[in-house]
């Protein structure tokens, strides 16, 4: 039987859900959660430079010296076996300027990691 009325939207409001943060990976759990963000971020812009050219897989191999079939992971964000440092060294090949800034946190910016593409 189905749960009264009443019953059924307020289960429906429950607000007992756990607070998110701004990282989706961390929510689920990943151990590496903040590496994977980064190394996602670098993977977009990437990707959409790529896009953008319309180069091939091959193409882009031979511009970044990545093999194809690592190409082909970070199009479809298999990002588990690609270095940070591959990532970026893809990205200056492809004429990118890749800036790394360290800083002291402060109270707006919790310690971490940061990436704009």
């Amino acid at each position: 039987a189905l749960p009264l009325r009443a019953e059924r939207e307020k289960m429906m409001t429950r607000k007992d859900y756990p607070q998110g943060t701004d990282n989706v990976l961390l929510d689920l759990g990943f151990d590496n959660a903040e590496e994977l963000s980064v190394k996602a971020a670098l993977a977009f812009k990437l990707n959409e430079l790529v896009s953008q050219r319309s180069l091939t897989q091959a193409e882009v191999a031979s511009i970044t010296g990545m093999t194809q079939p690592k190409v082909s992971q970070v199009r479809r964000y298999k990002l588990q076996n690609i270095s940070l440092e591959r990532l970026m060294q893809a990205l200056v090949s492809l004429g990118q300027h890749v800036e790394i800034n360290v800083e002291p946190a402060s109270n707006a910016n919790a310690t971490g990691i940061t990436v704009a593409a």
